[in-house]
């Protein structure tokens, strides 16, 4: 039985190398390591399991979200047929209304950035949306010149609020510019509405930067000096999916950095908070033990991070030990071989475990 004191974290599977990473990160969220009373509740999104239960574990786990108000994702397998299962981050990010996905590119030490970046990039995307979940048809004779692919985007005024709100609150808390924003003057109607809410959150944040720039020339002003200071850039979901997948290897690595799904209040506050690795399940890296469990491990202090909000400055301090002995680690020579190492997966990890327990809150 929980008690007022535990904190209940929900674990999710997943499949290949995703699982083996979430069992990595999981010697990290221990509650004798780390000094806190955790209550882990697992669930199996494999995807053997997802088509034995027809989805059913994932409905569970995103009730069991919104109840714990916190959740630990592996990577897993997104089948492609049609009548399959399915996505199960769509499903997870739907149940427990989540709005924004951020995910922040940092320094590595000894880990030498593309395009001299020194300064952290997040990206704040919207969750759900836009490209993701559109409804899609053909019109004509197939495989005819006179085939016509329709596609039927939307984004509310909620989720566009959700992203440039908490844009400029994070880059409150980073000191950060914000800068980007859609392809606005193509699409006045569409894009622009998202472009219309940042501008409404510049108005009520005036002590942040906002520089607002179209996605094309965002791309261009990462890769020629725009990050010269922090920067915050928010985005429609899919432009934030791609952007991510860009900023990530600029700092070493698309596993060097976690991913965080976030549900809120009318006032913003979190009310879940679901954290991941952004890359895939990596099948050439399965039972080699050599993939990176960086973002893994990041994603553990994430989580207790967002935890603290409700359970005091002891999830503060667990999840400031988690980041720094991870970035000790690195800095100490200790490095996978995506990031120019000979460390293995778990010798990694076992390295990140023993620095979180020689420290004085440990």
């Amino acid at each position: 039985m929980a008690t007022p004191s535990t904190i209940q974290v929900v674990v999710m599977g997943g499949d290949e190398t995703g699982q083996e990473l979430l069992e990595q990160s999981l010697r990290v969220l221990d509650g004798d390591l780390l000094g806190l009373e955790l209550e882990l509740r697992h669930y199996d999104l494999s995807l053997e399991h997802r088509r034995e239960s027809a989805n059913a574990v994932v409905e569970e786990a995103a009730a069991a979200m919104r109840e714990a108000g916190l959740g630990l994702k592996a990577a897993t397998i997104t089948p492609e047929g049609a009548g399959d299962v399915g996505s199960p981050n769509a499903i997870l990010r739907s149940r427990v209304d989540g709005k924004v996905i951020i995910r922040t590119g940092r320094r590595l030490p000894g880990v030498a950035p593309i395009a001299g970046v020194h300064h952290p990039i997040s990206v704040v995307r919207m969750a759900v949306e836009d490209a993701y979940g559109a409804a899609e048809s053909r019109e004509g004779e197939p495989g005819s010149g006179d085939e016509v692919a329709l596609r039927t985007e939307r984004i509310t005024r909620s989720t566009c609020h959700a992203v440039a709100e908490y844009a400029f609150r994070t880059a409150e808390e980073m000191g950060a510019r914000v800068y980007g924003g859609p392809k606005w003057t193509v699409s006045p109607v569409y894009e622009g509405m998202l472009k219309e809410e940042l501008d409404a959150a510049a108005g009520r944040h005036p002590e942040i930067s906002y520089r607002p720039v179209l996605i094309d020339a965002t791309y261009a002003g990462l890769l020629t000096g725009a990050a010269e200071v922090p920067l915050v850039i928010p985005a429609l979901n899919r432009d934030g999916d791609c952007l991510s997948d860009l900023v990530l290897p600029m700092f070493g690595s698309i596993a060097g950095a976690e991913s965080v799904l976030l549900a809120f209040d009318e006032r913003y506050d979190t009310t879940v908070a679901m954290a991941e690795a952004p890359h895939g399940t990596a099948p050439a890296l399965l039972g080699k033990d050599l993939a990176n469990p960086l973002a893994m491990i990041l994603a553990c202090g994430a989580l207790l991070r967002h935890a603290a909000d409700h359970h005091g400055p002891a999830c503060e301090r667990a999840s400031r030990a988690i980041y720094e002995s991870t970035l000790e680690t690195i800095a100490a020579g200790v490095k996978t071989p995506d990031l120019g190492g000979h460390a293995s997966t778990s010798e990694f990890t076992t390295a990140v475990v023993e620095r979180i327990a020689s420290k004085p809150d440990g």
